[in-house]
């Protein structure tokens, strides 16, 4: 039997049409230890603002809630965006988090404000340049750090000293490639969503991967891949689950987004929408546990990935109950 990555959870939190927020926070909670008891090493959840239709906005709250209701499982971000933190207030409450929850959380960062722009201004701090992402997280490691000091400055993180949090790269381009590779971090791409350019991005990354960097938390590359899954008992009823991301995608490209929709017949989608979503979301594996072990593992395999991170969308929160479950026993995973 091929050996298996690790397998991890990407949640957003997403509001399924006729529920409400309240519901999709009390899903998410409820899937995290569902993964916690299945064996997935992590739960992440990303960032997004001014969105009625996502409850992942505070992720140090959901973090915080998340591993409070677990034993086990790591839990951290995917991501914070750092252009909307100042990083001092990054470091102290992932440092608060860690010590709540020892060797259970993980910062990863984004670069992206995870907005539309005008809600981006209202949550800005300064700029995203590479040159100022690179001195946070420069100074985020001296605070996480024994001595608990900004490289920049002598400015103690308190909270956040010698708590050595792992600090993760998110990043869909080589830009983000390029500077989790010279910062010698692990990186996270978001094959999931953006999988133009994949190999490229990721030689990058190996390229520039400095181990010797003052930032460096590994001595090696290190690459968790996006990806999209939808296991079910049969072929017809996944893809049919399938169809609320095809829905999800469109939406969201054409501006016109909305509450998760119910499934409908892959038929009931019209081809050019169809085309659209598949090649948005073309990093997939839909079908039975079979199909999907067998197209995650030709996915793994093709990108030398170390980890990957799973993204299932799904009107009803038990299909992706369901569907984790699956995935657990194709992975073997327990």
């Amino acid at each position: 039997m091929m050996k298996h990555v690790p397998l991890s959870i990407l949640d957003l939190v997403s509001v399924s049409e006729g529920a409400t927020l309240d519901d999709a926070l009390s899903a998410s909670m409820n899937a995290a230890q569902v993964a916690d008891r299945l064996g997935y090493k992590r739960v992440w959840y990303a960032e997004h603002h001014n969105t009625p239709l996502l409850g992942a906005s505070a992720t140090a709250v959901l973090i915080s809630r998340a591993a409070a209701l677990t034993k086990r499982i790591r839990v951290g971000s995917g991501g914070v965006m750092l252009p909307n933190h100042a990083p001092l207030h990054v470091a102290e409450a992932f440092g608060t988090l860690a010590r709540f929850f020892p060797g259970r959380i993980d910062l990863g960062i984004g670069r992206a404000p995870g907005t539309d722009q005008t809600t981006a201004q209202m949550l800005s701090r300064s700029g995203s340049d590479p040159r100022s992402i690179a001195k946070n997280i420069y100074d985020l490691t001296g605070w996480f750090g024994d001595d608990g000091i900004a490289k920049s400055a002598p400015i103690s993180g308190g909270v956040s000293t010698a708590t050595h949090v792992p600090i993760w790269i998110l990043g869909s381009s080589v830009d983000g490639a390029s500077i989790a590779g010279q910062l010698g971090l692990p990186f996270v791409v978001a094959s999931h969503f953006s999988p133009d350019d994949l190999d490229q991005t990721l030689g990058i990354y190996r390229s520039f991967f400095d181990p010797n960097a003052p930032t460096a938390q590994i001595d090696r590359p290190y690459v968790m891949a996006g990806i999209n899954v939808v296991a079910a008992s049969t072929e017809h009823e996944a893809q049919r689950i399938w169809t609320t991301a095809q829905r999800m995608i469109v939406g969201v490209r054409t501006g016109n987004r909305q509450k998760l929709q119910p499934p409908v017949e892959p038929a009931e989608i019209a081809p050019a929408e169809q085309a659209f979503a598949e090649s948005l979301l073309r990093v997939k594996a839909v079908g039975t546990p079979e199909t999907v072990r067998t197209r995650m593992e030709e996915f793994a395999s093709s990108i030398d990935a170390d980890e990957l991170i799973v993204m299932t969308y799904t009107h009803d929160p038990a299909d992706k109950i369901r569907s984790l479950e699956l995935l657990a026993g194709a992975w073997s995973l327990s």
